[in-house]
């Protein structure tokens, strides 16, 4: 993912990098700091330059030693939160949540980080749309899509997240997970595919069709933040019979929601994803409980990265003659509010034609639809700058006009 860099956070990464060097110096030379011995430093983690999070760069050992005694409601600790950064220094967010409340007991280190990633500030207020109707211009040609995918998470109140959670409370979340998945009608209809239960020819079904989640291997952000533990206790698939809606029980997140289909129809897939989320919330309701929802930080979920909507609306498209010149393709991209990976995911190569896979770039500050529409609008605009390459036209006048300089570069200051 792409964040924001903003002056001060970047001054204050600058700073924390000073005084990570500092402190190795220190260290190799024997040197006491005027800290050492007090129980709240002594318990401080070892973080490098190798760290890269935004949690490495904002944590500090005054903020550290003012969050580290507090617990959550639910009994979640900072050094929880930060264990996934700490062990797996590539991350870039580098802390999750293990509940509800970590976003509000540890504000002091989330919000900078939040901020960070999303350039969201700790006054905005998130707002939900999920009315599919007001979608326009949805229905993208399948001369250039090969296939649309929405999905979002979604989390259960009162319930603590993966990395927090005991063996009791993840079992509830999937028994009314799946008891709401299973009252799903129509086009949802479909059946729960619980990790511990699957038969041999099921398992294999689910491999074919790539819809199965494995284990996470050592290394990993939810091995790293003990979201992997009891593994497969409490998790499950859920897919419809036309495998086009597909729920993913107790992985990174209570619940991820995924609505696909191999066609440009963004707006019939974003239809099915909210007919879906709204279906299991009815459910979850008549169970005595809710989503998570907050006003300021929109949906929550265990990695702040995915907050707010949680969104991600992708279409896997080729641009044949837009992908000749690739850093202008990614620079465009990025001023329609767009991201584009490779075909095979980050930082992979773009597939044989110039496919692909284009997202909206946001999570959260815009609500669902608007995020849906900003991934429509740019794709069509790419669209129409392919086609005039495809006549041999020059799309220079066009491109400057978007504030991306020849040669790939974003204009502006």
């Amino acid at each position: 993912l792409n964040r924001p860099a903003t002056e001060s956070s970047s001054t204050h990464s600058a700073l924390n990098e000073i005084a990570l060097r500092l402190r190795a110096i220190e260290q190799d030379l024997g040197l006491k700091s005027p800290n050492e011995g007090k129980p709240e430093y002594n318990n401080y983690p070892v973080l490098t330059p190798k760290h890269k999070s935004l949690m490495a760069k904002h944590i500090t050992p005054e903020i550290y030693a003012k969050l580290a005694g507090r617990k959550t409601s639910l009994g979640y600790t900072l050094d929880q939160a930060i264990q996934t950064g700490v062990d797996t220094p590539h991350l870039g967010v580098g802390i999750v949540a293990g509940d509800e409340d970590s976003f509000t007991v540890f504000k002091e280190l989330m919000d900078p980080i939040i901020e960070g990633w999303h350039g969201y500030k700790p006054e905005d207020k998130h707002h939900s749309d999920l009315d599919y109707t007001k979608i326009k211009n949805g229905d993208i040609p399948a001369s250039y899509v090969e296939s649309t995918r929405i999905r979002a998470g979604r989390s259960v109140r009162g319930l603590a997240l993966p990395p927090g959670t005991s063996r009791g409370e993840r079992r509830e979340v999937e028994r009314v997970l799946s008891k709401a998945l299973s009252n799903l009608t129509s086009d949802l209809r479909g059946k729960y595919y619980p990790l511990a239960k699957m038969t041999k020819q099921e398992e294999q079904q689910l491999i074919d069709d790539h819809f199965l989640f494995q284990k996470p291997g050592g290394g990993t952000l939810l091995t790293n933040a003990g979201a992997a533990r009891d593994w497969p206790d409490g998790r499950g698939i859920f897919h419809n019979d036309a495998k086009s809606f597909l729920v993913w029980v107790n992985e990174e997140d209570h619940m991820r929601v995924i609505s696909m289909e191999n066609t440009g129809n963004v707006k019939s897939v974003f239809e099915r994803f909210v007919r879906g989320v709204n279906g299991v919330e009815k459910v979850v309701k008549a169970e005595g409980r809710e989503y998570m929802y907050d006003d300021h930080l929109g949906f929550l979920c265990t990695c702040p990265s995915n907050l707010g909507t949680g969104l991600r609306a992708s279409v896997m498209i080729k641009f044949p003659k837009l992908s000749e010149n690739s850093d202008q393709f990614y620079a465009l991209c990025d001023v329609l509010g767009l991201q584009a990976r490779g075909s095979k995911g980050e930082h992979s190569p773009p597939g044989p034609g110039g496919v692909y896979d284009v997202s909206n770039k946001a999570r959260i500050g815009f609500s669902e639809v608007e995020l849906v529409q900003t991934m429509i609008d740019g794709v069509w605009k790419l669209i129409e700058l392919e086609e005039d390459l495809k006549k041999g036209l020059s799309i220079a006048d066009k491109v400057a006009k978007l504030g991306v300089k020849a040669g790939g570069a974003k204009g502006g200051h």
